[in-house]
């Protein structure tokens, strides 16, 4: 099978191809008519065209490709016409050009619908006609989820191709209905028909949009009555002044909001934040969700500005929810509520001021779930007492505060005036990576039947109900490349299912880091959400070479963001490790200083960039006179235990140096053996030098136990666990796995992004990170989608190549010491 290229490279024997679209379409699309077999051939008697032929001069100049001549031999040959028709009978049921109807399946399997855009006899004088595809969403990349999707819901294609006459079954009724955003208000405003459109589905990047409005004569249905007629184009209008009246709301809004869920200490939102500055739009990170407490504490001290949620995202959830009540008790209502109460709160007060010790001053802070520990889960307000210090202060259950109607109007009247927490509509934008360990191949009782089953899945569901509620403009999900792979695909593809079901354009994209200035591969799966009445963001090309170092699941495939073989493109050379670290002063196993100058002066570009002061970088000046200035933070490594550090000081400092390279082994092809003639050797402690799990790993044919780096390769991707057991994480010349600050420049992330908690879970934090660059870029993409700059192509070619794009347009990137 041809493939995509992701590098460029000449030393490169894995370059990828994309497949022509017709070729594409036919290995996708195998649902469609022409992979039939056994039905019935063309029959004269019962299917045949009627009335005269289309005018030969109109004829050729609306089908030219019909009456060209050819030898039947090229790749894009098709069957010659002989005439052409306005109308066909098949089985006494009269069809016209435009009319929609079911066309035969195979035996067992349901009918096939389409349009009928062509009426021709070939020049054996056989009857034909040309189909446009209808697709039912479980034909689509949603497959087993199309119970999301109301069932007399389908998707337009621009997939045609030729069909004998007698396969159409019957005529069936489709109309085309604005894409509305309430579900509710769609099906009061359906006309009678059996099926429904609002979208078009496309093959590259399994994409489902909006119908191009300057192709709506083709899509839209001639009906049979003017009365139809004129309901569509009423529905076409419509969604003209909708699309109309966002772009001009998008061009007069001066700050986009952002809501990130899974945030981890930021990486994302920071990224797309910094991408979307360069486009142009205002992009700022409202609100922070994550259930790491290390990871909040990182993500507020970059982005201060940020409110920062330290809850489970089901909690989130609830959080929000109940906000909403409370925002529509006392914000909406409170003057009907102020009034009605007035006389009963008085009275309360007048009752409780005897036989209360403990008297509200103000609520602090409002949260969802046990923060007692109490095992009476809920929703919960921090109290500050009249009299009492903060010491003092506790959380206490709604229950048990309701009656303090005033404190709450006030705390709530505040929120929702700072907005603390997002009601739905005022997230423009959600981001997040939902975690979903149970497709992890680590995980030895995954639940293949039923993946949303499995706890660990659960948090897939939660993101998309945060969605349902809060209805952003946008979305966007990231995860691994397994979400793919296991079961089929079956999350990645609920996933689009749930969006569709909502209403959203979507798209689907593979994205490598290294093709973007990072010396790793990291490849993850890219997700883009958008509502009917914006654009929807295009996937940004490489800018780098990178060698491909991971396995792509051969169904999706086509969705890696790349280039072409044949197409002509400018992408800078690889970036290896010597290129992104070998800056950073020498340090010991045993490091303990989390601050120090750098020592030296940077030797190239992507060193120059990294080492930018925040008041120097693109939309990241917030608080700056607080920001460092010129120092290095989280230059430390995890500290081997002794037994580790032993065998990695014996590590050659060499190009592909490992455990195989220890006394006691020898290597038979792929496979290491233990060396039958050398006694084992042991370290001080009286263990094995070379442990037996390093021997079986992979069945003993890895070289990543106590593997070292070099400095002109990339490492496959950056890890959260920093033991090199079964990881090659040694660093090229010194004995001691990469530092958390190394790691977190093959993120991508400045230097002056500086991480709170122990060393291991700033390790964690930093292997969680989606890509810093790979963000930014999506984030330029998003700038233009907002704008109404895209052109709906699924592909767009980035101005600008990272790191340099993080410099603020004045900023000089001196060649000095910048300590």
């Amino acid at each position: 099978m041809a493939k995509k290229r992701v590098r460029q490279s000449s030393a490169s024997t894995n370059k990828r191809r994309r497949k022509s679209p017709k070729k594409e379409e036919e290995e996708i699309v195998s649902f469609l008519p022409s992979e039939r077999k056994n039905v019935k051939q063309s029959n004269s008697d019962d299917a045949f065209f009627v009335g005269d032929p289309i005018p030969a001069s109109e004829a050729q100049a609306k089908w030219p490709f019909r009456y060209s001549k050819t030898d039947g031999s090229s790749e894009n040959a098709c069957l010659q016409a002989k005439f052409h028709y306005r109308e066909g009978s098949v089985d006494g049921i009269v069809y016209k050009l435009n009319d929609t109807a079911y066309v035969k399946a195979e035996d067992g399997k349901p009918d096939y619908i389409a349009r009928i855009v062509e009426f021709f006899e070939t020049s054996d004088k056989e009857p034909y006609f040309t189909a446009q595809w209808f697709y039912r969403a479980e034909d689509t990349v949603i497959k087993d989820h199309g119970n999301l999707v109301d069932n007399k819901r389908v998707f337009i294609s621009d997939v045609k191709d030729e069909n004998p006459l007698d396969c159409l079954v019957r005529k069936v009724k489709i109309v085309q209905v604005s894409p509305n955003v309430d579900l509710a208000e769609k099906k009061k405003k359906m006309p009678s028909c059996e099926l429904y459109y609002d979208m078009k589905y496309t093959i590259p990047y399994l994409t489902f949009s909006n119908i191009d409005n300057e192709n709506i004569e083709n899509v839209t249905m001639e009906s049979e009555t003017s009365t139809s007629e004129s309901a569509t184009n009423a529905c076409v209008a419509e969604r003209n002044f909708v699309n109309c009246e966002s772009s001009h709301n998008n061009a007069e809004k001066s700050e986009w909001s952002l809501l990130d869920l899974y945030s981890g200490c930021g990486a994302m939102s920071t990224g797309l934040c910094f991408g979307a500055s360069i486009s142009g739009v205002k992009l700022v990170t409202r609100w922070a969700v994550d259930i790491n407490k290390y990871a909040c504490e990182s993500l507020k001290l970059n982005h201060p500005e940020t409110k920062v949620i330290n809850e489970a995202a089901e909690n989130f959830l609830c959080l929000i929810k109940e906000w909403a009540k409370l925002c529509e008790k006392f914000v909406f209502k409170h003057q009907e509520i102020a009034e009605s109460d007035e006389e009963a709160d008085d009275g309360e007060l007048e009752n409780q001021s005897d036989s209360e010790e403990f008297e509200v001053e103000r609520f602090l802070a409002v949260c969802y779930g046990d923060p007692n520990e109490s095992q009476k889960p809920g929703l919960y307000f921090k109290v500050h007492w009249k009299g009492y210090d903060s010491s003092y202060d506790t959380w206490e259950p709604i229950e048990g505060v309701s009656e303090c109607k005033d404190a709450m109007r006030d705390f709530v009247t505040q929120g929702y005036k700072e907005k603390l927490l997002p009601l739905p509509g005022q997230a423009d934008f959600i981001c997040g990576g939902p975690p979903c360990q149970g497709v992890s191949g680590f995980n030895r009782f995954r639940n293949k039947n039923d993946p949303l089953e499995d706890v660990k899945n659960k948090q897939l569901i939660v993101y998309m109900d945060i969605i349902d509620f809060l209805k952003p403009k946008y979305v966007l999900m990231e995860n691994v490349v397994d979400i793919l792979k296991f079961a089929g695909g079956f999350l990645g593809r609920y996933a689009v299912g749930r969006l569709v079901s909502m209403n959203y354009q979507t798209r689907m994209g593979m994205m490598a880091a290294g093709s973007y200035g990072l010396p790793q591969f990291r490849m993850r799966v890219f997700l883009w959400g958008a509502l009917p009445n914006q654009k929807l963001p295009a996937y940004p090309l490489p800018t780098h070479e990178v060698v491909s170092r991971a396995v792509i699941p051969t169904e999706f495939e086509e969705i890696t963001v790349a280039y072409a073989a044949n197409e002509n493109c400018q992408l800078a050379n690889a970036v290896y490790l010597k290129d992104a670290i070998k800056d950073l002063p020498p340090v010991n196993n045993d490091e303990s200083q989390d601050e120090r100058n750098y020592e030296t002066t940077p030797r190239t570009d992507f060193q120059k960039y990294i080492r930018l002061k925040r008041n120097e970088m693109v939309n990241y000046s917030a608080n700056s006179q607080k920001a460092p200035s010129g120092k290095l933070y989280d230059h430390l490594p995890y500290k081997l235990n002794k037994d580790d550090y032993e065998r990695v000081c014996r590590i050659p400092k060499k190009k592909g140096a490992n455990f195989r390279d220890l006394p006691g082994v020898i290597v038979k092809g792929r496979k290491v053996e233990w060396d039958p003639a050398v006694e084992r050797v042991l370290l001080t402690s009286g263990k094995p030098l070379i442990p037996d799990y390093a021997m079986s790993f992979v069945r003993g044919t890895s070289t990543k136990p106590f593997g070292r780096l070099w400095w002109d390769e990339i490492v496959s991707t950056v890890v959260t666990r920093p033991e090199p057991h079964n990881q090659a994480l040694l660093h090229p010349l010194q004995d001691r796995v990469l530092t958390i600050r190394e790691n977190a420049r093959l993120q991508g992330f400045p230097d002056c992004y500086q991480l709170r908690g122990s060393v291991k879970e700033r390790y964690i934090q930093v292997g969680n990170a989606v890509a810093v660059p790979v963000a930014l870029a999506l984030g330029y993409t998003l700038g233009l989608a907002i704008q109404g700059l895209s052109d709906n192509k699924p592909l767009m070619t980035l101005p600008f190549k990272y790191p340099s794009c993080l410099a603020q347009p004045w900023a000089i990137v001196e060649d000095d010491d910048s300590s």
